[in-house]
């Protein structure tokens, strides 16, 4: 893992988890090609300068409900997990589309939380993104919602991509979502963070009470804690902007940055 304790230091990056959240692939409830295909063609920029990269992605249940015509997402959670079970494939399918417009291969691989907890389980999605990794393939990282309930319950795959961040021992993970970073609410009105030195319970609360009106903040910032107390730097950012993923990369001021705990 490499040190980084400023913007221009995640230049040194050279293992990259990169989380896309469901609005970030999705128009009006339905998986949107035209955004699959810029956030492609962001992580083959990555790719080509020679970083490993492994994509964490949501949108299963945003594509399966468009592939069904169902305008509203379910509520039950066995319809919730029945419309991921259709979505994932159509994704992974459009995946595959598209980076095979660059020769490169992916490899899918649906997580639950006992793949993190259970010793052999674990060892095995270590030895399999390493593998996957050497070989030169981009591993697209889900949780298996046909038989996990974590994602769905809490949303999105943020703490997903923290826990892979960890397992893959990565420099960095950048949390791609809708918004430009993170957004408090003080007194004074609301307050852009461009720099994260430390998660502290204060800003985790202020998270919460402005999560649901500014990207679902509460669990990204979760998870940039969990990320960064384990050393990896992390970044949340705007997945519209052009190019987000080089400018990240080279430093540029984009996004909140999360420096990495290295005491």
């Amino acid at each position: 893992m490499k040190l980084i304790r400023s913007r221009s230091d995640l230049q040194k990056a050279k293992r990259v988890v990169v989380k896309i959240g469901t609005r970030s692939l999705t128009t009006n409830g339905k998986l949107d090609a035209r955004k699959v295909s810029k956030f492609v063609r962001e992580v083959m920029s990555l790719r080509s300068s020679g970083r490993e990269v492994l994509v964490v992605s949501s949108g299963a249940i945003g594509a399966g409900m468009g592939r069904l015509g169902i305008h509203e997402r379910p509520r039950k959670l066995s319809e919730l997990q029945a419309v991921a079970a259709v979505g994932q494939s159509l994704l992974m399918q459009t995946y595959e589309r598209f980076f095979a417009r660059w020769k490169q291969p992916v490899a899918q691989m649906l997580l639950s939380a006992e793949d993190f907890t259970n010793d052999v389980r674990y060892r095995n999605f270590k030895n399999t993104h390493a593998t996957l990794l050497r070989w030169g393939v981009v591993p697209i990282i889900n949780e298996n919602d046909t038989v996990a309930t974590e994602e769905i319950m809490l949303g999105d795959n943020d703490l997903l991509s923290a826990y892979v961040a960890k397992g893959a021992k990565a420099d960095l993970l950048i949390i791609l979502s809708d918004v430009d970073g993170v957004f408090v609410r003080t007194r004074a009105g609301k307050q852009y963070l461009s720099l994260v030195e430390r998660v502290t319970p204060q800003l985790e609360r202020m998270a919460f009470r402005t999560s649901k009106r500014f990207g679902g903040m509460f669990t990204k910032i979760q998870a940039a804690r969990m990320a960064s107390e384990a050393g990896i730097a992390v970044v949340i950012a705007n997945s519209q902007r052009e190019d987000v993923l080089k400018s990240v990369i080279s430093g540029k001021e984009i996004g909140t940055l999360f420096l990495p705990r290295v005491d």
